[in-house]
């Protein structure tokens, strides 16, 4: 499989070596410095992989699609134009994979998330809070992931009816809180707490490896198909 890397960044070369290790083939590698290199890029691909940011992934994430590309997309923040690309990938037959995270351990800890707030859903007397923490070079805030958990959250605990990234909010509100410090990976937890007691489930990444490997899987599930996919359906976890 050939593969355009759009965004080579740290966790472009991340996923470059995971590509090599598993005997793919990167055609080109496409960053703010040539951007103009995207359309020969795209037409020597079999599959593109697209991290950059919010602000430039819709219009990659459009070229990659007109361009007949299947496109597997990590970055985060651009949500809000999510169904002008659902619509273009309809029209045009195309494919995509979007995930706010692609490490396996995230997509699991999504699982655990969602049953727990099932769980919980009984006992009002808990708290729910979300917490994430990444390196300072993080651009969006809360992470994607962090979104995903709170999303799944408000779907399924009746108590919540609303987000914010106050600490104390008010009643219905899922208090979301983000830090910025060092350059740490990712960690994202959720934690339910009473004058009693409380419980939390987390994940640490402890390197880019986990994200990178779930990317190539995604790739890897996503070539020769057609519509919009997630890593639910990369791990089958769509019963989850």
């Amino acid at each position: 499989m050939k593969v355009c890397l759009i965004g080579y960044g740290k966790m472009g070369r991340a996923i470059e070596r995971v590509l090599t290790a598993r005997h793919h083939e990167v055609c080109g590698r496409v960053s703010s410095n040539n951007r103009d290199q995207l359309p020969a890029c795209l037409a020597e691909a079999d599959m593109a992989i697209e991290f950059t940011r919010p602000d430039s992934a819709v219009e990659h994430l459009g070229a990659c699609l007109r361009a007949g590309v299947p496109v597997v997309c990590g970055t985060t923040g651009w949500l809000d134009r999510y169904g002008e690309i659902q619509q273009l990938t309809d029209r045009l037959g195309g494919a995509l994979l979007y995930s706010s995270n692609f490490s396996v351990g995230v997509q699991l800890f999504f699982a655990l998330n969602r049953k727990l707030a099932q769980a919980m859903s009984a006992h009002g007397n808990y708290q729910a809070e979300v917490r994430e923490t990444h390196h300072i070079h993080k651009r969006d805030a809360p992470s994607g992931t962090a979104l995903q958990l709170t999303a799944d959250i408000l779907a399924i605990h009746p108590s919540y009816h609303k987000w914010s990234d106050e600490t104390s909010p008010e009643a219905g509100t899922l208090p979301v809180i983000s830090s910025r410090e060092g350059e740490i990976v990712g960690f994202h937890a959720v934690r339910y707490h009473s004058i009693t007691d409380e419980i939390e489930i987390r994940h640490n990444a402890h390197s880019r490896e986990g994200f990178a490997n779930g990317a190539v899987l995604a790739c890897e599930y996503l070539l020769n198909k057609k519509g919009i996919y997630t890593m639910k359906d990369v791990l089958q976890l769509n019963d989850w």
